[in-house]
């Protein structure tokens, strides 16, 4: 993708306020006609600078009303020479839905998940059922959101 210009910029902030915009929308807003906003989009999507839309819903509306971010600590080294400690866990992470984000850091931990639940109860099976007996885990700390000072979705273009 070839740098990004001052027009693509601002499609992609109106983008990211509100995906459903229309191209008409978005043309009164910039000064561009429907078609070219049109044509700049699609170059956009097609260079993987738009990777998808989605609906974003609020975890609190569907029941699911506690967050908590887990620094998470693996064994560095496996059982098994077939598979890397960070590769199984990598591959386990995708199929807990309560983990809706999981970053590899740098530092004393490994990696840092966001997990949306119900309540305690629910993190609690999860902790104990689910990421406790992973066989890569060596150590986990949990901190729970309290409040939501800023969360967006947006990136700073």
């Amino acid at each position: 993708m070839e740098a990004l210009d001052k027009l693509d910029r601002h499609i992609l902030r109106a983008l990211q306020e509100d995906g459903r915009a229309t191209y008409d929308h978005i043309s009164a807003q910039i000064g561009l006609s429907p078609s070219a906003v049109l044509r700049r989009v699609k170059r956009l999507e097609e260079s993987g600078v738009i990777a998808r839309y989605v609906a974003l819903v609020k975890p609190e509306a569907v029941g699911l009303g506690l967050t908590a971010y887990i620094n998470v600590r693996l064994e560095k080294h496996a059982d098994s020479h077939k598979r890397n400690p960070m590769d199984v866990f990598r591959a386990s992470v995708q199929t807990w839905p309560e983990v809706v984000e999981c970053a590899a850091l740098t530092g004393e931990m490994d990696y840092l998940l966001r997990l949306v639940v119900r309540d305690m109860a629910h993190y609690s099976h999860f902790i104990m059922e689910s990421l406790l007996k992973h066989p890569s885990v060596q150590d986990c700390k949990t901190s729970f959101v309290m409040d939501r000072v800023k969360s967006t979705t947006a990136v700073p273009v």
